[in-house]
């Protein structure tokens, strides 16, 4: 099973948030400089994150981006099932395959992915920004905000 590249992107966007200093924002150029992605995708993947309550987006002055909730609230498994358009592995319908009805692969792979899923829902967001400070040396994120002064 593969994962499309916009869940891939979401789960980036979000480790990005989750390891911006204490009160830090961040913008949706600044993620897409740091994971070269386009910026025009990028800001569709953050507009569906802030849908789903994971993000606050704010435009203009004081505006950004930051986490809506503690990383600690945010299930993996729930963030791909909420990105993936389907999680069918295959889809025998397209073209129509003749075996299908007597066929005993799609219950198979349907159960691998809900074991995949399985693991994903043990872990947070949390759970993968233990190492913050490695991370924020890689994506090149200061660790306080400068000083306004």
């Amino acid at each position: 099973m593969q994962l499309t590249r916009h869940t891939d992107y979401a789960l980036r966007v979000l480790l990005f948030v989750a390891v911006q200093p204490e009160g830090g924002r961040t913008t949706v150029s600044e993620i897409s400089e740091r994971f070269e992605v386009p910026r025009n995708h990028m800001v569709k993947i953050v507009h569906r994150l802030g849908r789903l309550g994971y993000l606050t987006n704010r435009r203009g002055k004081g505006g950004g981006i930051w986490l809506a909730v503690a990383p600690e609230e945010i299930n993996l498994g729930e963030v791909v099932r909420n990105m993936e358009p389907t999680l069918d592995v295959i889809d025998c319908t397209r073209p129509w395959c003749p075996v299908a009805p007597a066929c005993r692969l799609k219950p198979l792979l349907d159960e691998a992915r809900d074991a995949f899923l399985a693991v994903l829902d043990r872990y947070t967001l949390a759970d993968i920004v233990r190492n913050e400070a490695r991370l924020r040396t890689l994506l090149q994120i200061e660790p306080h905000p400068p000083d306004a002064g």
